[in-house]
């Protein structure tokens, strides 16, 4: 059984070989797009349709001898990734949709970085591409050239330019570079590779943003996570790329929006009873390229809304504490971690008794702060009011 992967110029693109390949099979299987491309083919097509599951039962069952079309690289977020891992393929790539726009542009491409975002929501599109050179966004007819343009101007990632290359190799092909007001204004075949790439070089900001460059409630500035607690704290929840986070309590959403930023492959969700305040942090995730699901809520209300999680940040509970700790300990994947930052010793005992309760292993780490300030020309220390950072550990299951 052999994959073949094809372009937009059909028949025309393929070696000898693979033309007669496919004369010779019994059954052809395609989509309708690449079975129009062998008119004159005489014996059985099959139409490759909607789910692959009862196509992945009949190939198994097939005795003959076939030929799948797919487009370009099939092993590239195409056909073959699924079928490989059931049937004895033999595949013979095309070369895929990014090689040939990045050949039309001109450009090496062996440091670009791709997104799908085909079939996929745009969310968190902020984040995985903030600082990256280079870009490759495979799209759909809601996430189009246009609605990408369109985004990146909300985040205020305007220092990308975009290289369109619709139809390739076929009789309509079409290649722009294009600013982003062009692309946000233009109209494209839904057959379309973009190419993101910066004018100018800006990096992504590291680990510790400063206090001052997050939108704060005013006149009572201070209903933040520090920047010096705030790391250590997201140090203890023990991120990857991927993992799925939660932040109860965010207000100015510092928390999260450094989450994100690094487990930027990953989700956050985030949720704030004071509205003033999930403006603010609504306002805080544009201005630092931060995209994630920010709520308006008391939790544990709406918590159910979110997937469960790899690991959780609370930063105020709202004197329900025994119930949201219940809850989040379940909804807690296993080896799941969960952080509080508490002030005073009494919800510090209530929170250890109920995380042992729940069967987690539990540190408490005591940071106490202080941070130089200029008086005259000397320099003295002004203390930062101390904090308990608890640490749960959730067990296998």
């Amino acid at each position: 059984m052999k994959m073949i992967g094809i372009g937009d110029n059909g028949a025309d693109g393929l070696l000898p070989q693979y033309l007669q390949w496919i004369e010779e099979c019994e059954l052809l299987v395609g989509g309708e797009r690449h079975l129009s491309f062998f008119p004159t083919f005489t014996k059985e097509k099959k139409v490759v349709k909607g789910g692959l599951t009862s196509l992945m039962a009949e190939l198994l069952e097939e005795k003959r001898n076939v030929v799948i079309l797919a487009s370009g690289d099939p092993l590239f977020f195409g056909l073959g990734s699924v079928l490989a891992k059931k049937l004895p393929l033999e595949i013979y790539p095309y070369a895929s949709s990014i090689q040939l726009a990045f050949a039309k542009m001109k450009e090496s491409w062996q440091d670009a970085f791709i997104v799908s975002l085909h079939g996929r929501s745009i969310k968190g599109f902020a984040q995985k591409i903030d600082g990256r050179h280079k870009i490759v966004v495979l799209t759909d007819p809601i996430n189009s050239p246009q609605a990408i343009a369109k985004y990146l101007k909300r985040f205020g990632m305007t220092e990308y330019v975009a290289f369109v290359a619709e139809n390739l190799q076929g009789v309509d092909e079409r290649c722009r570079h294009l600013t982003l007001d062009e692309m946000e204004q233009a109209t494209f075949s839904p057959l379309n590779v973009v190419i993101l790439k910066q004018s100018e070089r800006v990096e992504r900001s590291s680990l510790g943003i400063p206090d001052q460059a997050f939108i704060q409630r005013k006149p009572d500035k201070g209903l933040i996570t520090k920047k010096e607690v705030r790391i250590l704290s997201l140090q203890e929840l023990k991120l990857k790329d991927n993992s799925i986070v939660w932040d109860i309590g965010t207000c100015t959403g510092s928390v999260a929006i450094e989450a994100a930023k690094m487990a930027r492959e990953g989700e956050v969700y985030a949720i704030e009873k004071n509205e003033n305040d999930l403006q603010n942090c609504l306002q805080n995730q544009v201005k630092h390229r931060a995209d994630f699901v920010a709520v308006l809520g008391k939790a544990p209300e709406r918590l159910d809304e979110f997937p469960d999680p790899n690991a959780i940040f609370i930063g105020g509970n709202g004197g329900n504490m025994e119930e949201l700790l219940k809850i989040c300990i379940s909804r807690l994947l296993p080896n799941g971690r969960l952080v509080m930052n508490i002030a005073t010793i009494e919800n510090l005992a209530e929170a250890m008794r109920h995380l042992k309760t729940l069967g987690c292993e539990v540190t408490v780490t005591q940071v106490q702060i202080s941070k130089s300030k200029p008086i005259l020309n000397l320099t003295r220390f002004e203390p930062l009011n101390p904090i308990f950072i608890v640490s749960a550990q959730k067990g296998k299951e």
